[in-house]
């Protein structure tokens, strides 16, 4: 009995995951840059992120869009984080894990074991994955955007 128990949990998060709709996700990344003008004035620059160096911070643009012909129910966006790249989740709306989405929840309050049998929190360095819920329903075709901050490492 208990072996067919195990069978079945496995078995369910599988069968949930081929019956999600379609929505389709693409990111894109700047660098962003600050310069002063000619009268002393910042001004903030987008570069691509193609070449970016440790410390430039970066602005990370994921769009979504629900491709299939039926709203989407409770959904949410998930990304992982680029490699070298450390977010700023300080928007509440923000959700992140930092065990490669198996949990989630704001940075304060996740917990990471330590070497020596201990806890300590979880540092944005430690984060592995991002996550926004949507509306709760979303229609066919529509789609939007979202937008983090980070820094790379």
């Amino acid at each position: 009995m208990k072996a067919a128990y195990i069978v079945l949990a496995g078995i369910a998060p599988l069968h949930g995951a081929t019956a999600q709709p379609a929505l389709r996700l693409d990111t894109q990344m700047f660098v962003e840059r600050v310069t002063t003008d000619i009268n002393g004035r910042p001004r903030r620059l987008l570069a691509s992120a193609d070449r970016a160096a440790p410390g430039d911070q970066l602005i990370v643009i994921v769009h979504w869009r629900n491709e299939s012909d039926r709203p989407l129910r409770d959904p949410a966006v998930t990304r992982a984080l680029p490699r070298g790249v450390q977010p700023n989740a300080t928007d509440p709306a923000i959700q992140v894990s930092v065990d490669g989405g198996a949990h989630w929840g704001r940075m304060d309050q996740l917990w990471l074991p330590t070497p020596l049998g201990g806890t300590r929190r979880a540092v944005p360095a430690d984060v592995t994955h991002i996550r926004w819920t949507l509306p709760t329903a979303v229609p066919p075709g529509k789609g939007g955007r979202l937008t983090y901050r980070a820094t790379m490492r």
